[in-house]
């Protein structure tokens, strides 16, 4: 059975590996005794969870692979409030044409 660690032991592990890029993560998996994969699929996922906080911003990259059904509907509903606020600008653009 998988060993199970506590989410704010993960917090801090990602808080340690971020904070200590000289490090390379073998050595920060084994200063923590934790396996190495264990550590990257981690890393992985926050780093994930920060592309999908931030896909509104377009210097992002797209965000590829699977996708939990939530981040589908954060992703969903970010293009929609864009979209949104692009018809919004066109409005307010006619409207200033047609009031002159």
């Amino acid at each position: 059975m998988p060993k199970k660690y506590d989410p704010e032991f993960r917090k801090n592990a990602i808080t340690y590996a971020e904070t200590h890029k000289d490090l390379d993560r073998h050595t920060i998996a084994q200063n923590l005794g934790v396996p190495f994969h264990t550590l990257y699929g981690w890393v992985k996922e926050y780093h994930r969870q920060q592309r999908v906080a931030s896909q509104g911003n377009l210097d992002i990259k797209p965000v590829t692979g699977n996708l939990t059904p939530e981040e589908k509907e954060i992703l969903r509903l970010k293009k929609e409030l864009q979209d949104t606020k692009d018809a919004l600008q066109i409005l307010k653009k006619a409207i200033g044409i047609l009031g002159k």
